[in-house]
């Protein structure tokens, strides 16, 4: 029962796609494939690309850091 209850709090602390915390910008991979894909991030400046594996890649901090999304491609 312990595992079941702890899973959502997993799945709130890590959601899929881009989120901050209160200093951090993260990019959760959400896949059962173990694809990478092309990310673009977002910042105060040009934008960038980013190849990111399965799981949460940590962007940067959340002050320089505006979003990013999925760039629609594998790497």
């Amino acid at each position: 029962m312990a595992l079941v209850l702890g899973a959502p709090a997993t799945a709130a602390a890590d959601p899929c796609g881009f989120y901050e915390t209160g200093s951090d910008a993260f990019y959760n991979h959400c896949t059962s494939d173990g694809s990478n894909v092309v990310i673009e991030v977002e910042v105060f400046g040009p934008d960038y690309d980013r190849c990111v594996g399965p799981g949460r890649s940590w962007l940067g901090s959340s002050g320089s850091i505006q979003g990013a999304h999925y760039a629609d491609r594998t790497c």
